[in-house]
């Protein structure tokens, strides 16, 4: 299995090469060469596999076994999923009226990036090891990533790891989990700025290829198409828990409702329906709407700046992935992946092809939910179920709800659930509900922090720069960092 570039002008790599990448050195971001097709037979032994055995298979497909044996592979994910609190990793709420809760957040910081992260780390440092290798992670965030990517290689000798969060735009709980870890190779950044502003610094860097590659520098936000691929598992165990029988002939169709920001998870969703998955796509946003804008009218253009709201984590106006659903969706066609990110890249306005937007909508629906929805949703859940959501949950459910007042449900449905709700207390607190606070969590408000500040007026592209640079000079000096 080889992976390309969505805009065609980079050198294939193997998967531990694209593991190590960032963007492409022509911009874009690494996809397989090609997309297996499963057969009802292979989906139907898939069905009865448990949630790690399940990433295995499904891992196994885009490593190639000469890199990394399947032994080793799932030693690595078994390793990688022992810290989570629930023995089946990922588990399924089934609540009144039809409603399916699919929840991904029982990794060690309480949100679904665990899942996908605590692999990338895994597959880093096994090929690390080999190689005797060091590198240097830099990851923006906005929310739970940065602890997610944190947890996943705090303490690993052959990595640094810099994060720039957005000061007072995460919540608190989610600001402390990354502030409060002191181990020597976690640089934390706060910045005054929101997470599209952060990302522009992290690109700046990465397309300075020379720079890049000498200080060994790779990213773990959802452009690493490791993240995208751990987490197409979890599209397969939401349609083998949701659907009425696998006997079926076709099989039938199963809705999984995606709430999202910077679009990785729907892009994962997208390359399951790709391999023969028999699922509806139906992905909701916040008030930063270009996704919903784009599956509604085929428009992919910035509308001003980013707005604040319950669910912080997609408060995202640039959703990056979408490139990879544009690539897949047009028929890897890469000159006009290219030309069309080009044009949104120099104007912030982009008009989707008319053929390439009716692929997009009859693949995925959309919508778009307010605080208000989200703290409805919430209360509504919690009167009907005693169910606590996070805000993000809660824009999955907002779509549930919707839907169910307005239609027969046609097909069973399920809602990922990418965040506990014990994260987000001011969400539940504004939603007149009580939060739950586990002892990990009280225990945060009480431990020592550390952070760097970015302030607005500094050149944050050069502050990066000088701090990667310090990394690798304490590290030939033999200092530790």
């Amino acid at each position: 299995m080889r992976y390309i570039s969505t805009r065609g002008g980079s050198p294939s790599l193997d998967f531990e090469g694209a593991l190590f990448s960032g963007y492409a050195p022509d911009g874009g971001l690494f996809m397989p060469e090609e997309i297996p097709h499963l057969d009802r037979e292979t989906l139907k032994q898939w069905s009865t596999l448990s949630y790690p055995a399940l990433v295995t298979e499904l891992c196994s497909l885009f490593i190639d076994p000469e890199l990394m044996p399947k032994k080793d592979l799932k030693g690595l994910i078994d390793q990688a999923f022992s810290r989570f609190r629930h023995r089946d990793v990922v588990h399924l709420s089934r609540l009144k009226n039809g409603l399916n809760v699919l929840e991904l957040w029982h990794g060690v910081t309480y949100a679904f990036k665990d899942l996908s992260m605590s692999c990338a780390g895994q597959f880093l440092q096994y090929f690390l090891e080999k190689r005797q290798k060091h590198i240097t992670i830099v990851v923006g965030t906005s929310g739970d990533t940065g602890s997610s990517a944190i947890e996943s290689v705090r303490g690993a000798k052959n990595i640094d790891i810099i994060v720039l969060l957005p000061l007072g735009r995460c919540s608190k709980i989610q600001e402390l989990q990354m502030t409060t870890v002191i181990e020597g190779n976690v640089h934390v950044f706060g910045v005054e700025g929101d997470s599209d502003e952060l990302d522009k610094p992290i690109k700046d860097v990465f397309a300075d290829v020379a720079f890049a590659k000498k200080h060994n520098l790779m990213s773990l936000n959802s452009i690493n198409w490791s993240r995208v691929l751990v987490q197409m598992a979890h599209y397969f165990f939401a349609y083998f828990q949701c659907a009425p029988s696998m006997d079926i002939y076709p099989l039938p169709t199963v809705e999984v409702v995606v709430p999202t920001g910077a679009a990785g998870n729907l892009a994962a969703g997208c390359i399951a329906q790709e391999m023969g998955l028999p699922i509806r796509l139906a992905t909701v946003v916040n008030h930063n709407d270009i996704i919903h804008r784009t599956v509604q009218q085929g428009d992919f253009s910035l509308s001003g700046t980013t707005s604040p709201t319950l669910a912080s984590a997609m408060d995202i106006q640039v959703p990056y992935n979408m490139e990879r659903i544009f690539w897949l969706l047009s028929g890897s066609d890469s000159k006009l992946v290219k030309a069309l990110m080009e044009q949104f890249e120099r104007t912030k306005k982009l008009r989707v092809p008319k053929d390439l937007h009716a692929k997009i909508s009859e693949r995925i629906s959309s919508q778009s939910a307010s605080d208000d929805d989200i703290i409805h949703t919430m209360r509504r859940c919690w009167e009907e179920n005693r169910y606590l959501l996070c805000p993000h949950s809660a824009v999955a459910v907002f779509y549930h709800y919707k839907r169910s007042a307005c239609e027969q449900p046609s097909l069973p449905r399920c809602c990922l659930a990418p965040a506990s709700a014990v994260k987000f207390q001011d969400a539940v607190l504004r939603a007149q509900l009580v939060p739950e606070i586990p002892e990990d969590i009280r225990a945060l408000e009480h431990m020592k922090t550390r952070h760097s500040p970015l302030r607005r007026g500094d050149d944050w592209t050069q502050v990066l720069r000088s701090k990667i640079e310090d990394l690798s000079r304490q590290r030939k000096g033999g200092a530790s960092s």
